[in-house]
């Protein structure tokens, strides 16, 4: 066998291996969400699938693969084929309200420095998570003299520079977790373009071990949320939140079937040190999300994102 028959002949295992893993990538949304969640665990990590493909054709050069070389690449073109159109640049689009959505931290002490920077992007509409009830005297006091208006609800809150007519809190505590926990509250608040309803909410953490991630309190809290927007009978619905997941992970799916936005770039929010997923999110029903970007760090473990939404074309109630 002369030496170009065998090139092409090796490296049949990595050659496997990459068209399985851009199979993975390609038909990700096919993947069940069984055996530990393994749906929401490609999910969680399908952006970063792609840093495979240099090894792989490094792999296959060390291999003196041609085959192998060659469908290396297929990984490569099943991710843009996937993230290609999130990474085309969104067109500038006029807006109505800023809002600003961060989990704080409940062990973050520098209240004044996490305010600091999100009053720096003038928000019209501030929701926070992990507000505990040692911070939020510090919080009240730190946000009341740009915000008239504001409600809160456990350990989440809501600061508006427009009247807040009412605020409910909103159950979405899944069964097995204790009745202190109390995280979702839905305010309408009266803009000048209408009432909007805004949903805060902060989902079950979610944990990698052994046996897969550990979402099933998660999956749940987003179904009794989901269930509760889709009752909701307002004409424009904002989601504000920690939802400990992104928007292709199908734990989410009865959520982001209600409540949606088009995602450009990679909005990666957790750990605030050095991001690799977004769980902080700014979702709309009736509205729109035109913009949505990540915030430096603040002292908590989360970066904090700010949104700017549109809410023209839609009439409220």
């Amino acid at each position: 066998m002369n030496a170009e028959g065998s090139m092409w002949r090796r490296g049949r295992l990595l050659a496997l291996t990459a068209v399985l893993l851009a199979l993975v990538i390609g038909l990700h949304d096919l993947v069940p969400n069984r055996w530990g969640n393994l749906g929401s665990l490609v999910a969680t990590f399908l952006p970063w699938l792609v840093v495979a493909v240099p090894l792989l054709v490094l792999a296959a050069a060390l291999r003196r693969s041609a085959i192998a070389a060659l469908l290396a690449l297929a990984p490569l073109a099943a991710w843009v084929g996937v993230f290609g159109p999130q990474l085309l640049p969104a067109e500038p689009a006029a807006y109505d309200l800023t809002v600003v959505q961060h989990n704080v931290a409940d062990d973050n002490h520098d209240v004044g420095g996490a305010v600091e920077s999100l009053l720096a992007e003038d928000p019209d509409i501030v929701a926070l998570e992990e507000v505990t009830s040692e911070h939020l005297r510090h919080y009240e006091a730190a946000l009341g003299p740009r915000f008239e208006h504001h409600a809160t609800q456990g350990t989440v809150g809501l600061w508006s520079r427009h009247p807040i007519a009412e605020s409910t809190r909103v159950d979405i505590r899944p069964s097995g977790i204790g009745a202190s926990w109390d995280r979702c509250l839905r305010a309408v608040v009266r803009t000048p373009e209408g009432d909007v309803t805004v949903y805060v909410a902060h989902l079950p953490s979610v944990r990698l071990g052994t046996r897969g991630l550990a979402a099933s309190s998660r999956n749940r809290s987003a179904e009794l949320l989901a269930e509760r927007i889709a009752e909701d009978p307002a004409p424009r619905v904002l989601l504000a939140g920690d939802l400990n997941g992104n928007l292709r992970d199908p734990g989410l799916e009865p959520v982001t079937e209600q409540v949606s936005r088009e995602e450009h770039g990679f909005r990666l929010t957790f750990p605030s040190a050095l991001p690799v997923v977004q769980l902080d999110h700014v979702l709309a029903r009736g509205a729109e999300v035109t913009d949505l970007r990540v915030l430096p760090r603040s002292g908590s473990d989360h970066r904090p994102v700010v949104a700017r939404v549109s809410l023209r074309g839609v009439s409220g109630r």
